[in-house]
């Protein structure tokens, strides 16, 4: 093999293809076509000559030019303002609205919670009711062992009999009394007319002297006989005062005797529901301590928090509208009985006060002020639960 065939044959002379125009922006982008590449058959005998390739240089993206500073500031102040009025109109719609819409959710069902604490103390011998019972007024809640009161009573009524009895005795020695002076205040005017006389016929010699002492001692005797009957008189007529006072503390010992005898019986004194009982028989009720907790049927209520700058518009009267947590999707009338003229600050004060939390709003804390309202309409039944939640709408 010569050294001639041994080179590589010399390349190929290539034409560029002319450079892409810009494309148009309206009309459509088309694929542009390659351009045809002539080819010359290589020289066998010349020497071979290098001509250096020439490739297409790469088409880069057009860079964007910048955009001016005072369009980019006008583009954020517009941003700002946008959200700024934006808002500004939530709040003053949120104001608006406030103004002729008050609502709460902090609102809840209320009654008053009876306390049933038995006036004395003994053992539970009857139980007559269980736990979340209705009960009406009057019903019998339980029987505390009536043995030793009924035994006290026993023993005034005998104490009174026997000051009735006394009292008889000394009305009939204050009556023996008086007709025995009534009989010693004659025989002592007998004895004085006696007396006068014999005295009058001794002065004249007609009657002897032993006559008129006769009569003298009559006379002292008769005297005596009527003072002592008046201390008999006086002395029954004390007796009769005694015994009618032991006989009026008898009694009134035996009236409270029969008080207590009538409280072994414990009684319901409202229409209610009995709430959370422990109670069982056999238990020690004791006197002034609740052991069983009624739920007032007659005194329910909703009690609404407000915040403070809801009320400046509430009147006593007007018109709320409830929705109860426990009978969802109906809405109940009511009325505005009481509106809160005072609240307290602090948690630990004892509860003259009525104290509610505060809540956040805006990092200020908002007081709220309790509002009563009493429903026109009751649930089917009159079914309410006391803590259970509810929301009201009032439209000042």
């Amino acid at each position: 093999m010569s050294p001639d065939s041994a080179q590589p044959p010399p390349p190929t002379e290539a034409r560029l293809p002319p450079r892409p125009e810009a494309p148009d922006p309206v009309a459509p982008t088309r694929p542009a076509a390659p351009s045809p590449i002539e080819t010359t058959p290589p020289a066998p005998l010349a020497a071979p000559t290098e001509a250096p390739a020439t490739q297409a240089a790469p088409t880069l993206p057009a860079v964007a030019e910048p955009l001016p500073v005072a369009r980019i500031v006008r583009s954020r102040l517009r941003r700002i303002l946008v959200v700024g009025g934006t808002l500004l109109g939530l709040f003053v719609a949120w104001e608006v609205f406030t103004y002729f819409v008050a609502y709460t959710d902090d609102a809840y069902v209320r009654s008053d919670l009876v306390g049933i604490a038995p006036q004395v103390t003994g053992p539970i011998v009857k139980l007559y009711v269980v736990d979340n019972q209705n009960v009406k007024i009057g019903d019998k809640l339980y029987t505390i062992d009536p043995t030793p009161f009924q035994l006290e009573v026993n023993q005034y009524a005998a104490q009174i009999a026997e000051e009735e009895a006394l009292v008889k005795v000394a009305r009939e020695e204050f009556a023996s009394a008086k007709d025995s002076l009534e009989t010693a205040t004659a025989a002592r005017t007998y004895a004085a007319q006696q007396q006068a006389r014999y005295a009058d016929l001794a002065a004249k010699d007609y009657a002897p002297k032993e006559r008129l002492d006769r009569a003298n001692d009559d006379l002292r005797q008769t005297t005596a006989q009527v003072k002592v009957y008046e201390v008999a008189i006086d002395k029954a007529q004390t007796s009769i005062n005694a015994h009618q006072a032991a006989l009026k503390k008898a009694r009134a010992e035996m009236a409270t005797a029969q008080w207590k005898l009538d409280r072994t019986e414990v009684i319901s004194p409202t229409d209610g529901a009995i709430t959370n009982l422990t109670l069982r028989v056999g238990d020690m009720a004791t006197a002034n301590i609740s052991n069983i907790g009624i739920v007032d049927f007659n005194a329910w209520r909703i009690m609404a928090n407000y915040k403070q700058y809801y009320v400046r518009d509430f009147e006593i009267g007007g018109t709320a509208w409830v929705w109860l947590d426990s009978y969802p999707w109906h809405i109940y009338r009511g009325r505005i009985t009481g509106i809160a003229r005072g609240f307290s600050r602090d948690p630990q004060m004892p509860m003259l006060l009525p104290y509610v939390s505060p809540t956040t709003d805006w990092i200020r804390l908002q007081r709220r002020i309790p509002v009563t309202i009493v429903l026109e309409e009751l649930p089917p039944g009159g079914k309410l639960y006391m803590g259970a939640d509810a929301r009201t709408v009032i439209f000042p």
